[in-house]
């Protein structure tokens, strides 16, 4: 094959690969990487996708395909554990599996754009890439080789006393530690680590290598040779060194055991946006109180009709239309600017093995009581098994977080940017509440009696909605809790 026919099909494919990746709005969906020195055949180099526009790392959590087996455009080639959902990885053209460079404990946490695959066209081509590794191709094509200067062992110890170690390149805490520990001096050793400091992982490679590094104490000793003023006074004699003593160190022995649970990336992502909201968003809280006696009464009629819907169903409802009426809430900042949403999309926090996950009901507000019902319950399924579509877990204009169902009668939410505001509601408790009455005189008689009464806390950013609002808001909420048939218009 000539080289101009080659580069034409390598041109080709590489255009095809972009065109795909433009439809999932980034470049970084599909890399093509053709090596262009003759030490491999044409292949493809299949990175960690962005599968969402938060994803800054991914799990492959299982491959479904082996090397050497071929695929087609749309084929699953594995589940990725994104920071929302675990979502499948589907081919864009047909290929072949070379070889798979990260999978197990190899695949963990891995930053987007890193390799992750070899894929090539020809069946013959997949033997070539046995033992390729991306650092073989990232090293250029080699030319006649010359005679360089002999350069020092990478982890060649340098005797404490003949150097100054500069700044970037201390110990960091876990090599200090593990040095120290064995009474070594390893301020001597390449650093590997950022800004060439000297990693836990170098020491050990000291150790495992068998470079002889000099005691602790030598380090401690080591003359200076730092210019002294000069003086006519004889110098001081120099104390002999203390004898060294001996000292038992006490065994502690642990009362009980603990186990680490590593972090799957949905977490490490909560964890990260979560406190970037505490601290960066100015939070402020307003509650109500909502007498829940007709919405039950409303509830078990519309049971009696064989239609079911939750009492969270309704609650979802009656924000939907208090958003409504009361625009300003339903916003989002970001960029150092408020915009307010065109549409009523509630995010509903759901629960899953893997971390909080809030998917969206889009257009809530257009939506009756049992399409709402339909809706939140097909997706906190498909949610608790990780089968989410992007499109469904990403945006949102406002939030409903409820702890009811688990016995919580009242609690604070963190809003979830760039929501304005997140609405946290309690279960309903029997209290006792003084009710104003009208007799036949049209005159108000207070009579108490038993109700129950759910806490509603609003969470606000003040940025976006200032008191006033958030009562209008809290208001209409509570207005439609307690005419609960306005809800079924």
């Amino acid at each position: 094959m000539s080289q101009r026919l080659l580069s034409t099909i390598i041109s080709r494919k590489r255009s095809a690969l972009l065109h795909s990746a433009k439809q999932w709005g980034s470049l970084n969906y599909v890399q093509r990487s053709l090596l262009s020195s003759s030490s491999y055949p044409p292949h493809t180099l299949y990175p960690m996708p962005a599968l969402s526009p938060t994803m800054e790392t991914g799990t492959i959590a299982k491959w479904n395909i082996e090397a050497g087996q071929e695929f087609a455009a749309g084929d699953v080639l594995c589940e990725i554990e994104t920071d929302k959902a675990t979502v499948d990885f589907e081919a864009q053209d047909d290929g072949i599996i070379a070889k798979i460079l990260k999978d197990g404990q190899d695949a963990v946490d891995l930053d987007v754009g890193v390799p992750i695959c070899v894929v090539v066209d020809e069946e013959d081509d997949v033997a070539a890439f046995a033992d390729f590794t991306v650092e073989e191709e990232a090293k250029p094509a080699q030319a006649t080789p010359e005679p360089a200067a002999p350069t020092p062992a990478a982890s060649a110890p340098v005797p404490a006393s003949e150097v100054t170690v500069p700044l970037e390149h201390i110990l960091m805490p876990s090599a200090r530690h593990l040095s120290q520990s064995k009474g070594v001096d390893a301020t001597g050793l390449q650093g590997t680590g950022k800004g060439g400091r000297i990693t836990k992982g170098d020491v050990l490679q000291a150790f495992k290598d068998g470079i002889e590094l000099p005691p602790l104490a030598s380090a401690v000793s080591a003359p200076t040779t730092a210019a002294q003023p000069a003086s006519s006074a004889a110098p001081a004699a120099i104390p002999a060194p203390a004898a060294p003593v001996d000292v038992t160190i006490p065994t502690i022995t642990a009362s009980g055991t603990y186990t680490d649970v590593k972090n799957n990336n949905m977490r490490k992502v909560i964890a990260k946006r979560l406190t970037e909201s505490k601290s960066s968003v100015p939070h402020f809280y307003a509650t109500t109180e909502i007498e829940l006696d007709n919405v039950m009464s409303l509830r078990k009629k519309l049971k009696d009709m064989d239609v079911k819907v939750s009492v969270n169903d309704l609650i979802i409802r009656a924000s939907a239309l208090a958003l409504r009426d009361v625009p300003e809430v339903n916003a989002s900042y970001a960029n150092g600017k408020v915009t307010m949403s065109p549409t009523v999309d509630i995010s509903v926090a759901v629960a899953t093995p893997g971390g909080l996950i809030t998917p969206i009901v889009p257009n809530t507000d257009e939506m009756g009581l049992s399409d709402i019902s339909d809706k939140v319950k097909d997706l906190a399924t498909r949610a608790r098994d990780g089968k989410l579509a992007p499109e469904e877990y990403q945006g949102g204009s406002f939030c409903i977080s409820n702890l009811g169902m688990f016995g919580i009668n009242e609690f604070s939410a963190v809003i979830n940017p760039p929501q304005a505001a997140i609405l946290a509601v309690g279960g309903g408790v029997k209290k006792i509440v003084v009710n104003t009455l009208y007799d036949e005189n049209k005159e108000e008689q207070e009579q108490p009696g038993i109700r129950n009464v759910m806490s509603a806390r609003l969470s606000a950013d003040r940025r976006v909605v200032d008191e006033p609002t958030v009562g209008l808001f809290l208001a209409a909420f509570k207005y439609y809790l307690s005419k609960p048939e306005l809800l079924m218009l």
